[in-house]
């Protein structure tokens, strides 16, 4: 997990299991020679309490002299924008600090707090939600991050029980802070924790945890086994298009077993989508139906994929490996970075001289000239959503995006791969392609936004 020279960004919250945590981390960086960095996030929930907890966790990183970076959040807003639940939604923002921080510090590694009981949960959750022998492995000790290549998460606590970590801290004098809402029991994993865990202990094993963990760590060597069986027959079952489109060809995929063709599945559908987040058993089983039914039957798959069956087997193609219509909020005089989206958006606003000409517009695909006088707040860069339009011309005749995709012949794979520069439904800039002709600077514009995007 940790080598001599790694640069290590770790999520302390102010509870018992990241401040054990941190303190394990510490105690070690010098030992095993690497550096560390705290990030604490504030989502903005619980007033005084959470502020409180950011007060604590600025004193712990001052004590050990650790670096710490802060970042406020509104998670309401943000959960409601996106359309995801507080818990989805605060999973995504804690991610996105990590990688904030990441990129900042040059760090190669996030180091999480989960421990046993953590994992316990995750199997109880999904056996109950249907995510197949990949979900009773449980949650890996290490993970590459998707987003960043060759950077990992790690989790050093997983070998220990939340009853250990407790210890671990009162035999250390060590103070940690309580979130009440942890005792509520309105969010599944909640539920699991409070009403399902603790009768098993009591009712069943007191080793219950325990032996779970135990079964979830040979299960992965199982699973990691098929994995490893799966790419080395994925050349001959399947041909790729594009990078988010492919064919499996019946003949060969067929002659494999029901199992092996599951995992084959799940490394097609992974390397499209980036993850296979949202993707069950129920999902692989509904693709390898396809392979009896008739051509041209088809069927929708999570984060805007679809399956469908051709003359020569059943092909796959993902729209995008963005997490569907994920809108961030766009600084209008500033730097946004959208590591979702693998782009980094910068504006300006600026006053229109006297002299301006309509010849200084660029005629760039990515930088564009807006007028800021008639934009509206609440601007962000998002996927598409069903009601978008965008407006076709001076006279204000609107199309829904979907028809201006078909018309311009873009392949349906491709179109939620387009990020979008949005108000609302009303769409600013389709970004690569056009702009709306209701935003054009004109001669009575006085403001000017600049909006260009980079690659990150």
């Amino acid at each position: 997990m940790l080598v001599r020279g790694d640069r290590v960004i770790a999520g302390v919250s102010g509870g018992a299991d990241s401040v054990c945590l941190f303190c394990v981390l510490s105690e070690l960086r010098d030992k095993l020679g690497f550096e560390l960095v705290a990030v604490h996030v504030n989502h903005g929930l619980r007033g005084e309490a959470a502020d409180a907890d950011e007060r604590f966790v600025e004193t712990l990183c001052e004590r050990h002299r650790v670096p710490l970076e802060i970042f406020h959040v509104e998670l309401e807003l943000i959960a409601k924008n996106r359309k995801q639940s507080l818990e989805e939604a605060g999973r995504n923002v804690r991610r996105e600090a990590f990688l904030a921080a990441l990129r900042k510090y040059g760090a190669n590694k996030v180091a999480l707090a989960h421990h046993q009981n953590d994992n316990a949960e995750t199997l109880l959750w999904n056996l109950c939600r249907g995510s197949g022998l990949t979900g009773v492995c449980g949650i890996r000790p290490v993970s590459h991050l998707t987003e960043v290549g060759g950077c990992v998460y790690i989790r050093p606590l997983l070998c220990m029980t939340r009853e250990e970590i407790e210890r671990f801290l009162k035999e250390r004098g060590q103070t940690y802070c309580t979130d009440e809402t942890n005792a509520e029991t309105e969010y599944t994993r909640n539920r699991l924790r409070h009403l399902v865990l603790p009768v098993l202990e009591r009712e069943v094993n007191t080793q219950s945890v325990k032996h779970m963990n135990e079964t979830m760590r040979q299960m992965l060597e199982v699973r990691e086994y098929m994995e490893s069986q799966a790419r080395a027959a994925l050349p001959e079952c399947v041909a790729w298009e594009s990078e988010g489109h492919c064919l499996i060809y019946e003949e060969h995929f067929g002659s494999y077993p029901h199992v092996l063709q599951t995992f084959m599945l799940r490394e097609c559908i992974g390397s499209m989508q980036g993850n296979l987040t949202n993707l069950g058993q129920v999902h692989i089983e509904e693709v390898l139906g396809l392979f009896g039914r008739q051509v041209g039957r088809g069927i929708h798959l999570p984060k805007g994929m679809t399956a469908r069956r051709v003359y020569e087997g059943v092909e796959l193609c993902a729209e995008t490996a963005v997490a569907g219509a994920l809108a961030v909020p766009i600084n209008l005089s500033g730097e946004t970075w959208l590591p979702e989206w693998g782009i980094m958006v910068r504006c300006k606003v600026f006053e229109k001289t006297f002299s301006f000409s309509m010849k200084e517009i660029p005629e760039k695909l990515y930088t564009k000239w807006f007028d800021y006088g008639i934009i509206k707040k609440g601007v962000s860069i998002r996927g598409r959503e069903p009601g978008d339009f965008i407006t076709i011309d001076r006279f204000g005749h609107t199309k829904k995006l979907k028809s201006w995709f078909i018309n311009e012949k873009i392949p349906a794979c491709e179109r939620a791969g387009i990020p979008l520069l949005a108000c609302g439904n009303d769409i600013l800039w389709i970004i690569g392609h056009r702009m709306s002709s209701a935003y054009q600077v004109r001669e009575q514009t006085r403001h000017i936004l600049q909006v260009e995007v980079l690659s990150s």
